[in-house]
């Protein structure tokens, strides 16, 4: 898994080899993760430190989206590129298929019959699948299933 001293390690090499998009990405992660630290009191383990840059990556996403509607072209291109340095440290995401899979195992755990067992299999399904798969992509696919039985 990943630790803060790989990070710190990337933002080394990132600054010998003169790439500005990691070395300030990575700078605003670092910063990201002391911050948490310092709110949570402790050291964070693996998991909280891939939900920082996760929440990060999102952050990205939604100004990216922003900036598409503002039509701010320079802004898309270096949040797109923060995004890809992101992403680089992010556990590879489920594809639709792997998460079908695994939302219908949790239906099945569930003994979910119809929408209204969403929150059951949610709360089966979310640990499953935490860091590898987003929350609104993991409901749309429960909800597909539970509506189809």
């Amino acid at each position: 898994m990943l630790t803060k001293e790989e990070l710190q390690s990337n933002l080394h090499q990132a600054m010998r080899d003169g790439d500005d998009v990691r070395k300030r990405t990575l700078r605003m992660v670092l910063t990201a993760v002391k911050l948490a630290e310092v709110e949570k009191m402790e050291a964070l383990d693996d998991a909280e430190l891939i939900a920082v840059i996760q929440k990060e990556a999102k952050m990205r996403r939604e100004s990216i989206e922003f900036a598409g509607r503002a039509e701010r072209q320079d802004l898309i291109g270096d949040l797109e590129s923060e995004l890809a340095v992101l992403n680089t440290f992010l556990p590879q995401p489920f594809s639709a298929e792997e998460l079908r899979a695994l939302a219908q195992e949790a239906i099945t755990e569930a003994g979910a019959t119809g929408p209204q067992d969403m929150g059951k299999v949610m709360k089966i399904l979310m640990p499953k699948v935490q860091g590898r798969a987003d929350g609104k992509a993991v409901s749309e696919a429960v909800r597909g299933l539970l509506a189809t039985e």
